[in-house]
């Protein structure tokens, strides 16, 4: 009867777990989360309130986890179902480590009889998010082999890293779409389902023996959630550990469970098999109704009624008595399962389920330690291909930034054109130059920051992972996006430069050209640097309008240098404008002389006069171009270190 849901008929297990048996337990656990530490540092500032000092607020200490004890074993999935705000994420935090903001308050947490450490789940447990991080431009195929080449140890080989790739790709009925681009809620791609599924393979590519995921078919209609359960109970028949939260699942994908452990407000109020949930709330007086879900009813029974004082008070009394009658009926089981009768031993009934399949061609991994992960200059490699292909692959975003460049360029050009006989006046000269290396970068500046941003959540989960280091990162990045820089360059730079008739000879067009491009990627270094200053789209679009704007007003045209007092002065040795403005003023002006006619006499004015009059001739033209390499090395460097200690979290994840 289960086959009329099943879009997929292939029951078979393509890639199995061949390492140990993993145990993973919870004993006596009781966790408080500080909910102050939750609110991002930003909204704090916003609310006028110190976020140090609503961090330090005892009442703001919430107890999310009481007493939870629960252990299974490879070959099970155990479910955590529960009403909102009950605790399962927290719990799933707690195990992976991931507990920002949150403290153990008592118990422990063992996987196969050792504590949890960071390392310790690095090693044996994957851990796929509620949302999906992946780069929209690549294939299905595409994304897992770069996963493949970054999160597999050095000793599998190019066709070892293909197969296990196609492995997933079979394991997960992901052939159908595999060279399909996995998309985004702007471009179309491949289905939600579809989607998820990726996700759970990037995290099945190194084969752990633990799998846990967080709400995974939120989102998706009940036929998608469907199949995908049915996914993650062949992946627990591969000698896998698969551990989930949801809210409350249909009930054809509650018999799929073989575990499910109810909890509300932080207690469990069950846990146990799913087959035998039913006949345990029976024998409290709390049959499931026929034809009912027993999933909603149960958890409707035992959420908490917010709706009025007396409601609440009713609902919270009826979940604590059930939570305490549940642990007064395990206390005296070693695994704290429910069981029908007590010398019915959970364990062994799954291990007889269990069928474990050998790949094969099996490939040892004994562990999934740093030290065997591809190195630093692989790493980088991998990322700058990774980069390469998914930026050059969204040729609508590319052919915008090339036709805004070209429409700035001719705009600003045929505004000057026409003065191929008559040289431009000194004042139209001097405003066209500072319009060439001002108005462009701040465009620029936006684009940068808000692809960064898009980018954020995505590195955030790869670094918590350990996929790659910051380094590899940081260089794959820069070089990646140099090809589109230099062409963003050449499209608004040289229609400008001849439209407006400045000095014709190639030397000065190329030193001109140079002085353009170092300014414009000085203002992609600063947007580099502030997307990753600060968490959010709006607060870094900000704050470089902020730096921006202070570096056109002490650029030295909209009030010379000489005249600007100590702060601004100082400011103005910092601005990218500034620099190349001054660069600009001697390429144009100093070999050449202008004739001034006042009444009946002309007067021949040498450049250099001129900008000795805009105080633009303090330093050689070779310094400017040093200042602002030395400026885009300096935002490089902050841009660096921002990676490096400042976690790049996005809105969800704080």
């Amino acid at each position: 009867q289960d086959s009329i849901f099943c879009s997929e008929e292939d029951n078979s297990l393509y890639f199995t777990y061949s390492g140990k048996s993993n145990v993973l337990e919870v004993k006596e656990l009781n966790y408080q989360v500080n909910m102050a530490s939750q609110i991002p540092w930003y909204e704090s500032l916003a609310q006028m309130k110190m976020p140090w000092t609503c961090k330090s607020d005892p009442c703001s200490h919430v107890s999310v986890i009481q007493n939870l004890n629960l252990k299974v074993q490879s070959g099970q999935m155990l479910a955590i179902i529960g009403s909102t705000a009950g605790g399962k994420t927290s719990l799933l935090d707690v195990i992976t480590c991931r507990d920002h903001g949150g403290k153990i308050k008592s118990g422990q947490i063992l996987i196969n009889n050792k504590p949890s450490t960071p390392q310790l789940v690095k090693k044996c447990i994957a851990h796929v998010r509620q949302d999906d991080q992946l780069l929209p431009h690549l294939t299905v195929r595409e994304t897992l082999l770069f996963v493949a080449k970054l999160r597999l140890p050095k000793f599998f080989s190019d066709s070892q890293r293909k197969k296990r790739v196609e492995d997933v790709i079979a394991e997960l009925r992901l052939r159908q779409c595999a060279n399909t681009r996995v998309g985004n809620e702007y471009l179309r791609g491949v289905s939600g389902g579809e989607r998820r599924r990726v996700s759970i393979g990037v995290q099945l590519l190194w084969n752990p023996g633990i799998l846990i995921l967080d709400e995974p078919t939120s989102g998706l209609d009940s036929f998608t959630a469907h199949n995908l359960v049915i996914t993650l109970s062949r992946l627990a028949r591969g000698n896998r550990l698969v551990l989930l939260s949801l809210h409350q699942p249909r009930s054809d994908i509650f018999q799929l469970f073989d575990l499910v452990l109810l909890m509300t407000s932080g207690v469990t109020v069950y846990s146990g098999t799913a087959r035998d949930m039913v006949q345990y709330f029976t024998e409290l007086g709390y049959p499931c109704p026929r034809y009912s879900n027993p999933a909603d009813f149960y958890v409707d029974l035992t959420s908490i009624d917010k709706q009025t004082t007396e409601k609440e008070i009713e609902s919270r009394k009826r979940a604590n008595t059930l939570a305490n009658l549940f642990l007064e009926k395990v206390k005296d089981f070693d695994d704290f399962l429910w069981k029908v009768t007590e010398d019915d031993d959970v364990a062994t009934t799954f291990s007889k389920q269990r069928s474990h399949l050998d790949s094969e061609e099996a490939i040892d991994m004994p562990h999934h330690s740093s030290d065997q992960l591809p190195g630093v200059l692989k790493q980088f490699t991998i990322l700058l291909s990774r980069q390469v292909s998914n930026d050059f692959r969204d040729l609508s975003t590319l052919l915008i930034h090339g036709f805004e460049a070209l429409l700035m360029s001719l705009l600003i050009g045929f505004l000057y054109y026409g003065h191929d006989k008559t040289r431009l006046s000194i004042r139209d000269t001097t405003a066209l130059l500072y319009m060439i290396g001002a108005l462009i970068p701040f465009t620029v500046i936006l684009d940068v920051i808000a692809k960064c941003h898009s980018e954020r959540a995505m590195l955030y989960h790869d670094l918590e992972d350990g996929m790659y280091s910051v380094s590899p990162y940081f260089f794959a990045k820069i070089l990646g996006e140099l090809p589109e820089h230099c062409a963003f360059v050449i499209i608004y730079g040289v229609p400008i430069y001849w439209l407006a008739n400045l000095i014709p000879e190639p030397e000065h067009f190329l030193l001109n050209f140079f002085s353009v491009w170092l300014a414009v990627y000085s203002a992609r270094a600063m947007a580099l640097w502030v997307a990753a200053l600060l968490p959010t789209l709006q607060l870094s679009a900000f704050f470089s309008n902020v730096l921006f704007t202070s570096f056109y007003l002490s650029g030295g045209f909209v009030i010379s240098l000489e005249n600007l007092w100590t702060v601004p002065f100082w400011f103005s040795k910092i601005s990218f404008l500034r620099w190349n403005f001054q660069g600009m003023m001697q390429i144009q002006f100093t070999d050449l002389t202008y004739e001034m006619t006042v009444g009946n006499t002309t007067f021949q004015i040498p450049g250099k006069l001129i900008t000795h009059a805009l105080d633009l001739d303090s330093h050689p033209l070779y310094v400017s171009y040093l200042v602002l390499a030395a400026i885009i090395c300096s935002f490089l460097l902050l841009y660096y270190l921002s990676l490096r200690f400042i976690k790049q979290k996005s809105n969800q994840d704080w």
